[in-house]
């Protein structure tokens, strides 16, 4: 089947690209970067890239791609906290006067449930998506979904988070709300199910799980899965800003993430039917089987996507423009150290920094600038790494994003997410001279005026010891 997908570098795409591969499915991918696209290793399918800003018109010489059904599974509610409404309404009208060009013979999106006669921001743009998808004059399915729950979800991240972190919870009164939490796995059983389906065209349907369950007990749920007794409180003051601020200091997510979906969590998310499960056949995981399953991918370290895939932080739009490092208007560390031993394994010790690896020197220095950086609205250090070895290109790394990630060349590029007056890069690379294998390390640091000037050189004695040290314990330790 020919398969177009959008949204294929994000926490559902990335999982549903993988899936369509492995069926033998042919995809052709609209994606923002090619640089974060990952096609499939092993695959009998034919997985095709084509960088689109559905921002923006899409171009008159892709009408012609060959396409039976389309996904859509564009999403922006992390980019912002209002103005996500206009973009992705924008993107879908775009999307739909090209696809209304195509051969394309059906449209599937992955909406949010909406039953609550009071919707949030979030499932008011998901709704208003529908509509103009809509007119595209396709066949258009809808499948509308809940909570979201699997390794590397937000959902299940911010659940994660709370009670590992916290014994005793004092929660706003939003986690009473009930909702339907569906496993990811039973979300692309939906997704794939409904491929050229005539039974599923021109309908909406609710997906979720076989529970509903508020949030308190999600939470605790999840506590009694790992093992853990924790205590949950509810008190009724805490007003919408003070329980995103609450979200955004204690768990991993983004402020604007954190804030969209304390707006959502207000809303019940309950399915008023499962016809699609009885049409399809499919028998959703509950709750606590779909956190074991996540919990197993986190302790194999087999998590195939991340909510902070899809995460636009700082610059997001230009990401990619960052790959080639200033040279002019700059100021730099630079340090090179000869490998003694196998620089293959240095290189491997390149890849596994940060995250619960850490960053081979004083790590609790680390910590302290994660903190501060999440007190100035920045992301802070918490949101780690999806794995403990392997890196792509677009990769949340700590509070860096992957730029480069290249083991052939032997070449890590890492572009700063934190807040800094200017912008940040870090960069390891082995080279091979006439003596032998050299690691250099390259911090570089394009200052924002005088307050960019001020920052690094009042942080210059703690980046002198730093970064010496750092690339010794790569290459020695």
């Amino acid at each position: 089947m020919k398969v177009l997908l959008t949204g294929s570098t994000g926490y559902i795409g990335k999982r549903l690209l993988q899936n369509l591969s492995d069926n033998g499915h042919d995809v052709t991918c609209f994606v923002r970067s090619l640089e974060r696209l990952i096609i499939p290793v092993q695959t009998n399918a034919k997985v095709v890239g084509h960088e689109i800003d559905l921002l923006k018109p899409i171009p008159d010489h892709l009408h012609s791609l060959d396409i039976d059904v389309a996904f859509y599974l564009v999403h922006s509610m992390s980019s912002s906290i209002g103005q996500f409404m206009e973009e992705e309404a924008l993107s879908a009208r775009n999307f739909t006067t090209f696809i209304n060009k195509t051969n394309c013979k059906q449209i599937i999106y992955l909406s949010g449930i909406s039953n609550s006669p009071k919707l949030s921001r979030h499932l008011q743009s998901r709704k208003n998506v529908e509509n103009i998808l809509r007119e595209s004059g396709k066949h258009l399915t809808v499948l509308r979904a809940g909570i979201i729950v699997g390794s590397g979800s937000a959902s299940f991240e911010i659940i994660r988070d709370l009670m590992e972190i916290l014994p005793v919870v004092v929660a706003p009164s939003w986690v009473k709300t009930l909702c339907q939490p569906l496993g990811v796995a039973d979300v692309l059983k939906y997704l794939t199910g409904c491929m050229l389906n005539p039974k599923t065209y021109d309908d909406i349907f609710d997906i979720g799980g076989p529970e509903i369950l508020s949030y308190k007990e999600m939470l605790l749920q999840y506590a009694e899965v790992r093992g853990l007794k924790r205590w949950i409180g509810v008190v009724p003051f805490f007003s919408p800003r003070m329980s995103s601020y609450w979200l955004y200091f204690v768990t991993s997510t983004s402020y604007y993430l954190a804030a969209n979906l304390v707006d959502s969590m207000k809303v019940e998310v309950v399915c008023k039917d499962n016809r699609l499960q009885q049409m399809l056949g499919i028998q959703p995981l509950t709750y606590r089987e779909a956190c074991k399953r996540a919990l197993i991918r986190i302790n194999l370290d087999t998590v195939a996507s991340s909510w902070t895939d899809a995460v636009s932080m700082t610059k997001s739009n230009q990401l990619f423009g960052y790959l080639d490092v200033p040279v002019f208007g700059i100021l730099r560390d630079r340090r090179s150290l000869r490998i003694e031993g196998n620089p293959d394994k240095v290189l491997e010790k390149v890849f596994s920094i940060g995250g619960d690896k850490g960053w081979y020197f004083a790590n609790w220095i680390w910590s302290i600038r994660g903190v501060i950086d999440k007190m100035v609205g920045g992301v802070g250090l918490r949101r780690g790494r999806r794995n403990a070895t392997d890196l792509n290109p677009g990769d949340a790394l700590d509070f860096w994003r992957v730029l480069i990630a290249d083991r052939t060349n032997k070449r890590l590029l890492l572009f700063a997410e934190m807040k800094v007056p200017g912008e940040a890069w870090l960069e390891f690379k082995i080279v091979l001279r006439e003596d032998g294998f050299y690691l250099t390390q390259t911090a570089t640091f394009m200052p924002k005026g005088l307050s960019g000037r001020i920052y690094w050189w009042g942080l210059l004695p703690i980046h002198l010891v730093m970064f010496q040290q750092m690339i010794r314990a790569i290459v020695h330790k």
